[in-house]
């Protein structure tokens, strides 16, 4: 923005305190901007939504405002090109950390100095001539990202923005590791349900009748006292994720087809009734008229769900984003492992548009991270299929060294890669017992089940990784699939 455009911009305040309108009204004046106040975050909507065309606001988060982000969360819905900065009493990292999130340029912790704040709003106004549509990495969360670097991917984006204004089921197709559930979260973080829950259930990973009761809860007779809140009720108002919808039992398809005509549902063993405002999305990777054919999916509730369908295209069609994921993958993991980033060739990127990625975005990070700890010599595209898993081919290197892999870390020890090595495997394994006990409630004998591992031997690693319940108070836990092999190595 030129300074002639800078000294014209417009600007709503958001407060009810005298100190900060004072404070930014002196600011406003010495610029020559154009200052409009509102004393709370509804009214602001309401001027918002009225089409009022403003370069910034400032929102100042009171301290007894119970969700101080909700307003935030409502501007970046409705106008999410607008710049946003938050001035709040708190300086809790959480709070900054959702914040920033959610899309606001700057969180400035008060008291603040006349100074600081009139540099931090310059900043954003320095900004606002450009647009957001040129941001092609999205973060949804600490590792989670949406990335629209070409045009079938920046078309998608659009799709899903326009979908998340409706609260009708949607249904996300796609091959495995393209993204699904990111998409999924991508519809949530913008809808109005955003500032409810999100919850993800996989329907692959739990037997009928456990993931029946994950999803529609349990009551006992009388007289038991036990009870299972349905993730319809712990979800109200927010979004249910249901990923691999086609490996749902037939008996359960038909009942969540009767609950989404009817708007609620009696629980198991129950017949007191439930009453559900919740956004269905649902997921599935395999070719659908062939699911149906064979019976894995009922057509009445494919035809329920797919009013609205989205179809993510596969890697091997957008290769235009492989760049960009390349460097954004191998950030991502160097920060996760304490490395020295690896640049990548050429010839290597050449290899990496040639290859077709079946695996799509999952064997691409694979990938990344064998050029992060191997080298040119260890990784070349494709060789994760080739040579087996990763982790197979880390357990043989650990033994031998890692040929080229950065030494500053590590005193170019071997015994320095066997504990990098022992960690990466350590984080898998943590990941797939902490998402079993999850799905199950935390009830470790379906858990062991569900990993496919003795009861004694999942209890010890409980033990040996200090997890607790309260510390999966969250619904969603990093990593997605269960797998008992390392499990099984270490009995």
């Amino acid at each position: 923005m030129s300074d002639h455009a800078l000294e014209s911009s417009r600007i709503l305040i958001v407060s009810r305190e005298a100190s900060a309108l004072n404070l930014l009204s002196g600011i406003g004046k010495a610029n020559g901007w154009q200052l409009e106040t509102a004393n709370s975050g509804w009214e602001a909507l309401e001027r918002v939504q009225a089409g009022t065309a403003l370069d910034a606001i400032i929102l100042d988060l009171a301290q007894d405002e119970s969700d101080g982000l909700h307003t935030l969360r409502w501007l970046r819905r409705v106008r999410p090109d607008t710049h946003v900065l938050l001035l709040s009493h708190s300086g809790n990292a959480e709070q900054k950390i959702e914040a920033m999130r959610l899309g606001a340029e700057e969180y400035l912790v008060r008291p603040v100095r006349e100074q600081q704040l009139e540099a931090a709003i310059r900043r954003s106004l320095s900004h606002a001539g450009s647009s957001d549509a040129g941001e092609e990495i999205e973060q949804i969360a600490d590792d989670q990202f949406f990335v629209a670097a070409g045009v079938a991917m920046r078309k998608l984006r659009a799709q899903l923005e326009l979908l998340a204004q409706i609260s009708e089921p949607l249904l996300i197709v796609g091959e495995n590791g393209t993204g699904k559930e990111l998409a999924a979260r991508v519809v949530h973080r913008l809808s109005v349900r955003s500032g409810f829950r999100f919850f993800k259930l996989n329907c692959a990973a739990l037997p009928g009748d456990l993931l029946e009761n994950e999803m529609f809860g349990y009551r006992a007779l009388p007289g038991n006292g036990w009870n299972r809140l349905s993730k319809f009720e712990l979800c109200q108002r927010g979004t249910l994720f249901l990923d691999e919808v086609t490996e749902m039992p037939a008996s359960l398809q038909l009942k969540l087809l009767t609950a989404l005509q009817d708007g609620h549902f009696s629980k198991t063993d129950s017949q007191s009734r439930v009453e559900m405002d919740v956004r269905i999305l649902a997921a599935a990777s395999g070719n659908l008229e062939q699911a149906m054919a064979e019976g894995k999916l009922r057509e009445d509730l494919y035809y329920r769900l797919s009013a609205f369908t989205v179809h993510l295209p596969p890697l091997r069609e957008r290769k235009e984003e492989i760049p960009l994921l390349l460097g954004h993958f191998m950030k991502q993991l160097a920060r996760r492992y304490g490395l020295q980033a690896r640049m990548f060739s050429p010839a290597m990127l050449a290899g990496c548009q040639r290859h077709d990625w079946p695996g799509n975005l999952r064997e691409l990070e694979q990938f990344v991270k064998r050029h992060l700890l191997m080298g040119e010599d260890g990784a070349a595209p494709g060789a994760p299929e080739q040579d087996g898993t990763v982790a197979e081919d880390l357990r043989q290197l650990a033994g031998n060294g890692i040929p080229g892999t950065e030494a500053s870390h590590h005193g170019g020890s071997t015994s320095g890669l066997k504990l990098l090595l022992q960690s990466v495997k350590g984080e898998t394994e943590r990941n797939a017992i902490a998402t079993a006990l999850e799905q199950t409630r935390w009830n470790r004998k379906a858990a062991a089940q569900l990993l496919k591992v003795s009861y004694r031997t999942l209890l010890y690693k409980i033990q040996q990784y200090g997890m607790s319940p309260k510390e999966y108070s969250s619904p969603f836990v990093a990593g997605n699939s269960l797998t008992a092999c390392s499990l099984k190595r270490s009995r």
